[in-house]
């Protein structure tokens, strides 16, 4: 059962990760960049990858590292809201949506990569759903990550 974090006690976010114990690992391979594929070792993952032609590339048919990256910080992020919901027993509030849109922006020779999630959360009163909303940034491992490069949008059903 998922149990919210004592928030009386300070949490220092900043322990190094090889400090603490993993919950879960895994590792994925990338072979011939952006145009290449990658594949996960367990081989649940093996995904063709196209360069877009706004980056130079033709277009063509796989994935792009920032459509799995979207793919993976909006179920990561509904996760993470489901699971405050059931520990503080929320009532049913219907198909909660959560569309994740990831963008890659040049910053001089380099990249920087930003995120918008939509969020809907119907037939719950819009104070009890921005909770939800507030309490699954707090706690998704992705929106941690990335914070102060995600917003957040709430939509009314």
């Amino acid at each position: 059962m998922f149990r919210l974090p004592d928030m009386t006690q300070n949490t220092d976010v900043t322990q190094n990760s090889s400090e603490r114990e993993a919950l879960y690992t895994t590792t994925a391979s990338a072979h011939g960049g952006r145009a290449g594929h990658v594949d996960s070792a367990d081989g649940q993952l093996n995904v063709r990858l196209a360069v877009p032609q706004q980056l130079g590339g033709d277009g063509g048919v796989g994935s792009t590292p920032e459509q799995l990256f979207a793919a993976a910080l909006g179920a990561s992020f509904q996760s993470a809201m489901g699971a405050v919901a059931r520990a503080e027993q929320y009532p049913e509030f219907g198909v909660m949506q959560v569309i994740a849109t990831v963008r890659l922006t040049g910053n001089g020779d380099a990249h920087d990569l930003t995120a918008t999630l939509d969020i809907t959360l119907p037939e719950l009163e819009r104070e009890r759903a921005q909770y939800l909303v507030d309490q699954g940034q707090r706690i998704c491992a992705f929106s941690r990550a990335m914070k102060g490069k995600i917003e957040y949008r709430l939509h009314d059903a």
